[in-house]
């Protein structure tokens, strides 16, 4: 299983970015998908996630309405919208597989 995380960056507060996560090494559009991220000095949070057709998503009520989680299974990438960043989004943001198979992460600062 290999997950490959891209799109972080600096913004401002009120900013937007989109990360893309490509999959390789399994059936991707068999799975459901999360985001999860680090923030700094504190412990892995779920962020959203999508059942494998992209029918189905979930978000933490820190991020709704303002994160968009998508698929692209021709593709085998998994999406994040993240719009109106906030400060406390600041995070190494992760795609995953079930409980154990995360990438190496990208980057995401929210600072003036």
């Amino acid at each position: 299983v290999q997950l490959v995380e891209s799109g972080g960056g600096l913004v401002p507060p009120g900013g937007s970015l989109k990360l893309s996560c490509v999959g390789s090494g399994f059936t991707f559009s068999s799975y459901t998908l999360s985001w999860v991220r680090r923030a700094p000095g504190k412990a892995l949070e779920w962020v959203a996630h999508i059942n494998n057709g992209g029918e189905s998503t979930q978000y933490h009520d820190s991020v709704k309405g303002r994160f968009t989680v998508s698929r692209d299974n021709a593709k085998n990438t998994l999406y994040l919208d993240m719009n109106n960043l906030k400060p406390e989004d600041t995070a190494v943001y992760y795609c995953a597989k079930g409980p154990n198979s995360r990438g190496q992460g990208t980057q995401v600062t929210v600072s003036s």
